[in-house]
C-alpha cells in the first residue's frame, strides 16, 4: 500500500464545518472525505474541486457533487499549505448565495483576529 504524501493539511476551525458535516448522509460524507484527501495530496488541485471565489481576498470553495446534489465548503489558506475550513452548505441555485459568502468571510475574519 502506498503511503500518503501530504502537500497541505486541512483543519476544522471551531465547529462551523462540523455542524454541516454531521447532517449529511453517508454517501455525501464519503465524497467530502474523498475530496479532502485529494486536496491534501495533489500539488495542483483542479478547479472542479477547489476554486477561488471572485472578488474576495483569499476565500475558496471546495466543490462536492454527489449524484444530483451539489455542496460547497468555504475555506481559506494559512501559511500557504494549511487549509482552514469555514462553513458548508448544499447548493440549490446556479449562483452561490451572498449570505453564505458573507458568513465565510466573517469566519475568516474571526480566525485572523484570534491568530493575532
Amino acid at each position: 500500500m502506498k503511503e500518503r504524501q501530504i502537500v497541505r493539511t486541512i483543519i476544522f476551525y471551531k465547529n462551523y464545518f462540523e455542524d454541516f458535516f454531521i447532517k449529511q448522509n453517508k454517501k455525501v460524507k464519503a465524497k467530502i472525505i474523498w475530496t479532502f484527501d485529494l486536496i491534501e495530496e495533489i500539488d495542483k488541485i483542479p478547479e472542479i474541486y477547489l476554486k477561488h471565489i471572485e472578488n474576495t481576498s483569499g476565500l475558496y470553495e471546495i466543490r462536492i457533487q454527489q449524484g444530483n446534489d451539489i455542496f460547497r465548503i468555504f475555506c481559506f489558506f494559512d501559511k500557504g499549505n494549511l487549509v482552514i475550513l469555514a462553513n458548508g452548505f448544499q447548493k440549490k441555485t446556479q449562483k452561490t448565495p451572498k449570505q453564505e459568502i458573507e458568513k465565510a468571510l466573517k469566519i475568516k475574519g474571526e480566525y485572523e483576529q484570534e491568530k493575532q
